[in-house]
């Protein structure tokens, strides 16, 4: 078939702007493959794009979407060492919540043994995420804390697994007594329900008052200075949303007394050659935890493709713990 079933954004707006439409099944260029889409993540820039708040861009498809999972169908792999048939999951550029999918062949990862398409899918823009922020950005070294804001959310539980996995102490904050619950169920050592205690206070107390070597932020604002108050001396503080505002008070003193590290990123603009980089790191270093049941899916609700729009409005409502998924 020429055409496949997609979710479009048809103006900028609340959950309900997103349609189901038609459009041209895609065409992968060099280097590229076309998967057929078995599952699609949701992800915070997918809802930001809808509301018209993060522009696709110039080269990517229109239609939302950072992750698939499926088979491949056609294209370039390269020498990718997959091959056409093989089951994936891929970070893409854009234009996941369809039937068919390009990727670059350089992005895509093996869909682990065992894993169904919708648990592979709630792997790629959180694993790519956290490995490019709290292990090269953030250089999480051994015998190093790591501070997880939002332990509960789809990058949270990542971030607190691979961390774990790997040997690191892990806290972590969340909004409730069940998400907080989660998290020490995940691997962390300590996770703080941000509405009852002041986190900084007991990262502090529980690390004899050095506090932690990195912070993985997706809050910013005034988190920001709370969060500073609470590295070690060379911590370095990685944000990567501002969910709590764009601005922020930097006590700057405490930067260049304890030689701290202020920094952030965002991934959907890097080159691809950037992205592979990072899909080859995690294929050598997080694929094998995987394997070996070390990490394992948390998905908190599947919907059809048909029902995007209940699955935006899911995520609006920070209810969810780990990955919300389209199932096509």
């Amino acid at each position: 078939m020429s055409t496949m079933q997609a979710i479009e954004i048809s103006r900028p707006g609340a959950a309900d702007v997103l349609r189901l439409c038609e459009r041209k099944r895609p065409v992968p260029g060099p280097g590229e493959v076309l998967i057929k889409v078995g599952a699609a993540g949701i992800n915070r820039p997918d809802v930001l794009q809808r509301m018209g708040l993060y522009r696709a861009p110039p080269d990517a498809s229109d239609l939302p979407g950072l992750e698939v999972a499926g088979t491949l169908v056609e294209g370039d792999v390269g020498d990718s060492g997959l091959k056409i048939g093989d089951r994936v999951c891929a970070l893409v550029h854009g234009g996941g919540y369809a039937e068919y999918c390009c990727a670059p062949a350089s992005n895509c990862l093996p869909t682990p043994q065992g894993w169904t398409d919708v648990e592979a899918a709630a792997l790629p823009e959180t694993c790519f995420t956290v490995w490019s922020n709290v292990f090269e950005r953030g250089r999480l070294g051994p015998g190093e804390t790591l501070l997880v804001q939002g332990g509960s959310s789809g990058i949270g539980v990542t971030a607190i697994q691979i961390a774990h996995a790997l040997g690191h102490r892990v806290f972590a904050t969340a909004g409730s007594a069940e998400k907080v619950q989660a998290c020490e169920a995940l691997g962390a050592e300590r996770a703080i329900n941000y509405r009852e205690a002041d986190f900084a206070e007991v990262v502090r107390t529980a690390t004899d008052g050095r506090g932690v070597d990195v912070i993985l932020d997706i809050i910013g604002g005034d988190y920001v200075a709370r969060e500073i108050g609470c590295l070690a001396d060379d911590g370095r503080l990685v944000i990567i949303g501002v969910l709590g505002g764009a601005a922020a008070q930097v006590p700057l003193a405490q930067i260049l007394m304890r030689r701290l590290t202020l920094t952030g990123s965002t991934l959907r603009p890097r080159p691809v050659s950037y992205k592979a980089q990072i899909a080859a790191a995690l294929r050598e270093r997080v694929w094998p935890l995987i394997e070996t049941g070390r990490i394992k899916p948390v998905v908190h609700q599947t919907f059809p493709l048909t029902q995007a729009a209940d699955a935006h409005r899911l995520m609006e409502s920070s209810a969810h713990i780990g990955k919300i998924v389209l199932e096509l």
